[in-house]
């Protein structure tokens, strides 16, 4: 099967693209510096020429609202109109678990945007909504800081690892099109603030980690399960101490 993986060279891109060619799967890891810009529309007919399947992994080169949503709507509705013209037969497009739920975090409204151009594009599709990544526990906190302290919004966290996540991807992308919204996480759930200050005595910064009623996160207001599952999900194998002891090896 042939499949096209747009952020193929990012995060989880990269090794998505290694868990389907590890199956024996024909993948493009198609990214502006391969020549594949939906923004643009550039290299997007060339690099679907003949494939089945097309993951949409790609960030927002800017995390500003405005322009999170005009990449979004453009990067979507020319991904829609390639799709259409070579008739792939499932697109799927990751997001975030809790992306309608936290008012006030343009990023997450964005990220609504594309779901919804995802489900009236008229190509079988899934949407895969993820909690957040272990390996961004590090930049949550730096967004946090103020001085040595790391001020949090109160509520839950359920973070996921990388490897978790692109397994899922590979596996939902070679299945049949749900035409809906699946969820996966991370398998320990607990307080924001705990999740980030094991994650900061981890890597033995000496940051003080405060749970505080007034902080935001990323901007948005957050409630008690703004940020985990509802309802089912797929769970990923790799706790944050599993985590670290496999980084600790690659190291």
């Amino acid at each position: 099967m042939k499949i096209v993986v747009i952020g193929g060279t990012g995060l989880i891109g990269s090794k998505t693209v290694t868990v389907l060619r590890g199956s024996g799967h024909e993948v493009v890891a198609a990214s502006p510096k391969s020549g594949v810009n939906t923004v643009t529309g550039e290299g997007l007919k060339e690099a679907m020429a003949g494939a089945q399947v097309v993951i949409d992994v790609s960030n927002a080169p800017s995390f500003d609202a405005n322009a999170a949503l005009d990449f979004f709507e453009t990067s979507g509705r020319n991904l829609s109109a390639a799709e259409a013209a070579v008739g792939i037969r499932h697109h799927v497009t990751l997001s975030i678990v809790g992306t309608d739920r936290v008012p006030g975090q343009g990023y997450y409204r964005a990220k609504v945007a594309q779901e919804k151009l995802t489900e009236v594009s008229g190509i079988p599709y899934t949407i895969i909504r993820s909690t957040q990544f272990l390996e961004f526990l590090g930049s949550i906190a730096d967004a946090s800081t103020d001085g040595s302290i790391v001020r949090l919004p109160p509520g839950l966290l359920q973070p996921i690892a990388a490897d978790d996540v692109a397994a899922f991807v590979a596996e939902v992308a070679v299945a049949n099109p749900r035409n809906g919204i699946i969820e996966i996480a991370g398998p320990e759930r607990a307080e924001f603030s705990q999740i980030i200050a094991r994650y900061l005595k981890g890597v033995a910064d000496p940051r003080e980690v405060v749970k505080a009623s007034e902080a935001r996160y990323f901007g948005g207001r957050l409630e008690e399960k703004s940020l985990v599952p509802l309802g089912e999900a797929h769970l990923g194998r790799l706790t944050l101490d599993d985590w670290f002891r496999l980084s600790h090896k690659k190291a």
